[in-house]
C-alpha cells in the first residue's frame, strides 16, 4: 500500500520508476514538477530505500510534503557504500537541495603552508594553490594556528622573505642579509650562511610537529643539547634547553591520553528536537591536533545515526582526513575501508567523552546566544524538548505545581505556582489554607487543594494547565488524581509527581519512575517549579504562624494595629522576649507613642521585666 498522501492517478510514472530501481548501492535524487531538485540521499539498496518513502505513512509532516512533491526519481549506482557516502556529500554541497541539511564549504578557513621552493617558507594562507606546496589544516581556530606558527618561529629560525634563493642567485651574491638575520629570526641562507641540508632538516621537524609528532623533535633537541654540553658550549646548550621546555609545555597542553594512540578521528553527537551538534577531534601521537564542531539543522526528523554518518563523511572530506579508524558513540556504517570503534573503557573512551563534552559546551554556547537574540525560538525549543522528555501529547506551555506546608503540624497550608512558557507567572500564584483536614495529613491536603483549584477554574471558565506537577511521590500523586476524577478531568490534563530524594518522576498507573538526565533543561525547569512552590508555600506558612501568634498574644493592646503587631513579632519573635526588651529598642522600631502603649500593657499585666 502506498501512503495516502501519494496519489497514483496524478503521478503514474512513480510506480514504474520504483519497480525499475536496482538493488545496488548508490545515490538517489528527487525532483518536483518543475524539475527542481528536492532531496539527495544515499542507500545500500536503492530499490528498498526509495520504495520505503512511498509504502508507509510518515509521522513527520515535512516528510509527507516532500513525498507529495516528488515527480521524478533519478539515481546513480556506485561500487561501494563508501562511494555512495562521498557522492551524496558532494551533491548536497554543490546542489544544496531544499530538504537536505546544508553542508557549507570551508573556503575561508586558514591553512599552514610549507611552500614548494628552495629554502621553503612556512606561513598561514586561505588560498590553496596546486604548485606542489604542502598544506596543513584547515584550522577552525585562529588562536591554534597562530600558536603553532609562533612555536615554529621560536624553535626553528626560518626565512620570511620571498626571494628566489636559487643556487645561482646565492652564488652571485644577489641578496644581503636583512634585519631578521641580525635579530636571530633567520640564519641567512640568502648569503649561504645556512646550508640547504640544515634548512631542510628543520622543515622535516616542522612537518612532524604539524602532524602532532613531538617525539622526534624532542629527541633531536635533547641530543643537540647534550652535544653542546659535552663541548662546553653551555650558552648554546641553555638555549636548546629553553626550546625543549617550550615544546614540552605545548605538548603538555595538547596531550590527553596515551601517546601511543595515533592517527585516529573521534566523533560524538549531541542533539535535541531540532538541531544536532557533531564534534570532531583529530588525534596524532596521543595529542589532539584539531577540534571542530559541526552544527546541523534537522529537516526530516533524522536519527542520530543518520546525522552522525553524514557528518563523519563531510568532516573527513573537509579536513582531508585519511585515517583508517574512527571512534564513535554507537555503531555507524562507513564502509569496509574504515574501522569503526565504539569504546567502552580506557583511553579511547576518555577521548570520546572529551569530544562529547566539547559538543555539549558548543551547544550550550549556541543556545545562550539564541536566548539573547531570539527568545521566541529559545522558548519553542524548550517546550518541544519538554514534550519529548516527559512523553506528553502536547507542549506544556502552562504548568502548575502544588506543594504542602505544615511545619511542626501547625497552620497547614498549600501553594500553587504557575509557569507560562517555562517562566514563572507570579501574578497567578495561589496559596490555600487547608479547611477540611484535621492535623498533618499531606495526602488529604493535596486532594483538597487540587479539587478547590480546578473546581474554581472550571466554574470561572479559566484555561486549564497543560501539565500538573505534584511535589511528592506516589501517595500525593494518587491523592491529586482522586480530585481530577471527581471533576472529570482525568486524562484531560497531564499530571506527574516528583519525589525529592532521587528526582524521580511518577506517572499515573506506572510503577516505574522516569529519571531525566541531571543536566537536562527539562529537569531544571521542573526543579525550578518545585523550588518555587516550596518557597511560596513556606513564606505563606510563616506568615500564618506569625499572624496567629500576634492574634493570640497582642490583640489586647489598645491602640496597636495589625501591621505594628506583625512588625513587633517579626523583630522580637515571642511575647516573652518582647516583654523583656528595653523600651528604647521598641521606640526605635515603632516610635515613642506606640512603644509607651506596649510597655504600659505589659506593666499592667505584670509581665514587664525591664
Amino acid at each position: 500500500m502506498f501512503d495516502k498522501s501519494f496519489n497514483m492517478s496524478t503521478k503514474p510514472d512513480i510506480a514504474l520508476q520504483l519497480q525499475t530501481l536496482p538493488n545496488q548501492p548508490g545515490v538517489y535524487q528527487y525532483f518536483d514538477k518543475d524539475q527542481k531538485l528536492l532531496y539527495v540521499g544515499k542507500a545500500k539498496n536503492l530499490k528498498k530505500r526509495v520504495s520505503s518513502y512511498f509504502n508507509k505513512t510518515h509521522d513527520n509532516a515535512r516528510l509527507n510534503v516532500l513525498v507529495r512533491k516528488i515527480v521524478t526519481i533519478k539515481h546513480i549506482v556506485v561500487e561501494t557504500e563508501t562511494d555512495a557516502l562521498l557522492l551524496e556529500n558532494n551533491l548536497i554541497k554543490n546542489l544544496q537541495p531544499r530538504y537536505n541539511i546544508l553542508l557549507r564549504d570551508d573556503k575561508t578557513y586558514p591553512w599552514i603552508c610549507i611552500k614548494n621552493e628552495r629554502f621553503p617558507r612556512v606561513f598561514s594562507t586561505r588560498n590553496l594553490i596546486k604548485d606542489g606546496s604542502e598544506y596543513f589544516g584547515p584550522y577552525t581556530s585562529g588562536r591554534t594556528l597562530h600558536t603553532l606558527l609562533d612555536l615554529i618561529r621560536e624553535l626553528y629560525p626560518l626565512r620570511n622573505c620571498n626571494y628566489d634563493l636559487s643556487v645561482q642567485n646565492i652564488k652571485n651574491g644577489k641578496y644581503k642579509v636583512c634585519l631578521e638575520y641580525h635579530i636571530g629570526n633567520c640564519l641567512g641562507p640568502c648569503e649561504a650562511l645556512e646550508s640547504e641540508e640544515e634548512y631542510l632538516h628543520k622543515i622535516k621537524s616542522i612537518r612532524q610537529l604539524l602532524k602532532g609528532n613531538f617525539k622526534e623533535n624532542l629527541k633531536d633537541f635533547k641530543k643537540l643539547m647534550m652535544n653542546y654540553a659535552a663541548e662546553m658550549k653551555f650558552e648554546e646548550a641553555q638555549q636548546i634547553k629553553e626550546k625543549i621546555q617550550i615544546l614540552e609545555n605545548y605538548q603538555a597542553k595538547s596531550t590527553i591520553v596515551n601517546p601511543k594512540i595515533n592517527n585516529i578521528d573521534v566523533f560524538s553527537i549531541v542533539s535535541d528536537e531540532t538541531m544536532a551538534y557533531i564534534n570532531f577531534l583529530q588525534i596524532a601521537h596521543g595529542a589532539v591536533i584539531r577540534s571542530h564542531t559541526l552544527e546541523l539543522k534537522k529537516r526530516l526528523d533524522e536519527t542520530d545515526e543518520e546525522l552522525l554518518t553524514l557528518a563523519v563523511v563531510e568532516i573527513r572530506e573537509r579536513f582531508k582526513s585519511l585515517t583508517k579508524e574512527v571512534i564513535v558513540p554507537f555503531d555507524v556504517d562507513l564502509g569496509e575501508k574504515i574501522t569503526v570503534t565504539v569504546p567502552k573503557l580506557g583511553d579511547k573512551k576518555q577521548l570520546l567523552e572529551l569530544s562529547e563534552r566539547n559538543a555539549r559546551y558548543y551547544r550550550l554556547d549556541q543556545l545562550k546566544q539564541i536566548k539573547i537574540v531570539d527568545p521566541e525560538r529559545h522558548t519553542n525549543r524548550i517546550m518541544a524538548q519538554m514534550k519529548s522528555d516527559l512523553r506528553l501529547n502536547k507542549e506544556p506551555r502552562h504548568i502548575e505545581c502544588f506543594d504542602n506546608s505544615n511545619i511542626q503540624g501547625t497552620n497547614p497550608v498549600a501553594a500553587c505556582v504557575v509557569f507560562k512558557d517555562g517562566k514563572p507567572s507570579k501574578k497567578e500564584y495561589r496559596h490555600f489554607n487547608i479547611k477540611t483536614v484535621e492535623g498533618p495529613n499531606d495526602f488529604a491536603s493535596m486532594e483538597e487543594v487540587v479539587f478547590r483549584r480546578y473546581r474554581r477554574l472550571l466554574d470561572e471558565g479559566e484555561p486549564l494547565p497543560d501539565l500538573i506537577i505534584i511535589d511528592g511521590g506516589k501517595g500525593q500523586l494518587s491523592a491529586a488524581l482522586k480530585s481530577l476524577d471527581i471533576l472529570g478531568l482525568r486524562g484531560k490534563i497531564a499530571i506527574i509527581g516528583i519525589a525529592k530524594r532521587l528526582e524521580e518522576l511518577f506517572y499515573p498507573g506506572d510503577s516505574v519512575p522516569l529519571y531525566l538526565d541531571k543536566k537536562s533543561e527539562t529537569l531544571k525547569i521542573i526543579q525550578h517549579l518545585r523550588n518555587e512552590a516550596h518557597r511560596f508555600g513556606i513564606t505563606f506558612h510563616r506568615n500564618q504562624r506569625s499572624k496567629n501568634a500576634i492574634d493570640s498574644g497582642l490583640t489586647k493592646i489598645p491602640g496597636i494595629g495589625d501591621k505594628t503587631m506583625e512588625k513587633l513579632m517579626i523583630q522580637f519573635k515571642s511575647i516573652k522576649r518582647l516583654g523583656e526588651t528595653p523600651k528604647e529598642e521598641i521606640v526605635k522600631l515603632v516610635g515613642k507613642s506606640k512603644a509607651e502603649k506596649v510597655v504600659a500593657f505589659f506593666e499592667a499585666e505584670g509581665k514587664r521585666i525591664n
